[in-house]
């Protein structure tokens, strides 16, 4: 199996993303147009790393989301679901600790990360409110997640130019690029059944979160959600 349905089951996804490992940095950059690394620094931006605070990066992959925490001095935790992934990772940066694991059921004690954080992986995700309450759950008092998801363009005329791109020329490119295009027809079928910003916002606030926020950015094709634990 090397494209997932919208069902989402686990070994379907992980499945599909170990098919697109060895080129998923490169394939995300040239889909994106080149803003994925605008994205990926305003992540960093609201996580705000510390010196050794304890950063979990849900869905990190090979762990391209993870090296600015690192780089902050932060001891951080790349963990994803697909083996494959990891195993490009661990190729490419041996000296983080990569551990497999399921957002739904996460393989850590309560109470023990400064920050969770994912990153383009939460729509993959089987059971979204399952994960979100995880989060929460791994995460300590005071402690905050922060979310960047796709999302839906504010603009109306946009948003239809943004919706035929995704579903009629996202799937060429990726035919150039990617090792795997089917999977990216699946990517771009998620987004389109994605919940919009103040839908994952509530969701957020039933599975424990406060003071939940968003930010939109390239006008809502990326949202950026952040909430806190209560201390």
């Amino acid at each position: 199996m090397t494209r997932a349905s919208l069902n989402k089951q686990p070994h379907e996804v992980a499945s599909m993303f170990d098919h697109v490992a060895e080129r998923y940095d490169l394939t995300n950059a040239v889909l994106s147009l080149g803003q994925d690394r605008a994205w990926r620094k305003a992540v960093a931006r609201a996580v705000d790393a510390r010196p050794a605070q304890k950063i979990l990066d849900l869905a990190a992959g090979t762990a391209t989301s993870s090296l600015p925490f690192a780089r902050t001095g932060a001891y951080v935790v790349p963990c994803d679901f697909s083996q494959g992934m990891l195993q490009v990772g661990k190729e490419r940066h041996s000296w983080l600790p990569f551990t497999a694991g399921d957002a739904t059921r996460l393989p850590f004690k309560d109470d023990v990360f400064d920050a969770v954080t994912i990153s383009f992986g939460l729509r993959n995700v089987q059971d979204t409110d399952a994960a979100l309450r995880e989060m929460h759950r791994v995460t300590r008092p005071g402690g905050r997640v922060v979310i960047c998801e796709f999302s839906h363009p504010t603009w109306a005329p946009f948003r239809t130019v943004y919706t035929e791109y995704l579903m009629r020329a996202l799937p060429p490119v990726a035919r150039a690029v990617s090792s795997n295009p089917d999977a990216y027809v699946y990517l771009a079928e998620s987004i389109r059944a994605w919940p919009d910003q103040a839908a994952l916002a509530e969701r957020l606030g039933r599975a424990g979160w406060s003071r939940v926020a968003w930010r939109n950015l390239t006008g809502g094709v990326v949202t950026l959600h952040r909430g806190f634990k209560a201390s």
